[in-house]
């Protein structure tokens, strides 16, 4: 039976941490307590916030995000061949708060690791996730690595092995063809690649700071493209991968602003994952227009905001999804908010309740546009 991820209606993937965990995280940090009764706390949260997401209809289930700090770091600083760093300021500056100066550094051959954490956290959310619904993981995309360590960063020095550079993209599509298989033999199909390098290239100022720099940045999206096809080589037929482009979300503010046209022929017209969920919640995203170049992918709209606790007019939401399917078939379109709710732990500026009720809304308008 074919994989039907998307769904009509889904979720990016991170919720509001509770209150439970962040003492927990905060008692871990002070050596208040062990690293077993941290995972203890998590696994319990994480529990009840599956049962939530059960109840409130979905059928593609996540694990919140409940262990990590941040929605790609986390994930980065767990392969072989990188390495955590504490930084003067973050990778990249967000319009308002800024997150905790972590980054990441490419010091040796990359690889995933048989052992790394996230295998384990996804196990955990399968065993609590029924029959009913399919858990879904959510890991960074291969070109978040490169775009932090080799593209933002202005001291990139590259180790001996990564001198030719065709080497490092290689390596970062063979150690996520690993990962894909990894997932895939713990019981995973529905795989989910978060992405903000496409969001930042679609800003017309960035790409200007880059230029500047002497980086094309549309040669960097093609090789982006090369290591992601790569990677989906490696695909089972039923397991299912998409693509999240976001354009930066930290406690309800954002780090980029520019529609999708920049990037939209390089990426929609040659990137072959099943799916693309796509930030449409504000005018930062501009218009419909570049979905032209979607295939055979399906689109699931961010038409309602994770960001602000406002509901959206079900009406206006319902005219837009009509008016994307100018560009694409309504049966390959779907509906989402825009981005997680905490795509870090310090999470957005809304309450638990709101992020309940901005799903509701989703599932009812969904269920409302499309018959199946």
């Amino acid at each position: 039976m074919k994989n039907p991820a998307p769904y009509r209606y889904d979720i990016v993937g991170s919720f509001l941490r509770t209150k439970a965990i962040h003492e927990a995280r905060s008692r871990f940090e002070a050596g208040e307590i062990s690293a077993e009764e941290l995972a203890r706390v998590e696994d319990a949260e994480i529990t009840g916030l599956v049962k939530k997401e059960e109840n409130v209809g979905l059928h593609a289930v996540t694990d919140g995000e409940y262990r990590r700090s941040f929605w790609h770091m986390d994930f980065l600083w767990g392969l072989t061949g990188t390495q955590k760093v504490k930084s003067e300021h973050f990778s990249v500056a967000f319009k308002g708060f800024q997150p905790k100066a972590e980054t990441v550094k490419i010091v040796d051959k990359l690889d995933f690791p048989d052992d790394h954490p996230f295998l384990r956290h996804f196990a955990f959310l399968q065993s609590v996730a029924s029959d009913l619904v399919q858990p879904k993981q959510c890991i960074p995309s291969p070109s978040m690595l490169h775009l932090i360590c080799c593209v933002r960063s202005t001291d990139y020095q590259p180790i001996e092995r990564y001198r030719d550079e065709q080497v490092l993209l290689d390596d970062l599509a063979a150690a996520y063809q690993k990962a894909v298989k990894a997932f895939y033999a713990a019981g995973c199909r529905y795989l989910q690649l978060d992405d903000t390098s496409w969001g930042e290239f679609c800003s017309a100022e960035k790409r200007k700071a880059y230029a500047e720099r002497g980086i094309d940045v549309d040669e960097v999206g093609r090789k982006y493209v090369y290591v992601l096809n790569k990677i989906l080589e490696a695909k089972p037929e039923d397991m299912v991968i998409t693509m999240h482009i976001c354009r930066g979300n930290f406690r309800s503010t954002w780090s980029s602003t520019g529609g999708y046209e920049p990037v939209a022929e390089i990426l929609f017209g040659h990137c072959n994952v099943d799916g693309f969920f796509l930030e449409y919640d504000s005018d930062r995203a501009g218009g419909f227009e570049p979905l032209r170049y979607i295939g055979k992918q399906k689109v699931v709209l961010g038409l309602v905001t994770s960001k602000d606790a406002k509901l959206e007019n079900k009406g206006d939401v319902i005219a837009r999804i009509r008016e994307a399917s100018k560009y694409v078939p309504l049966e390959q379109l779907a509906l989402s908010p825009q981005c997680g709710f905490a795509s870090t732990e310090e999470g957005n500026l809304v309450t638990d309740e709101d992020q309940w009720s901005k799903l509701a809304l989703v599932k009812e308008i969904a269920e409302e546009v499309w018959a199946d």
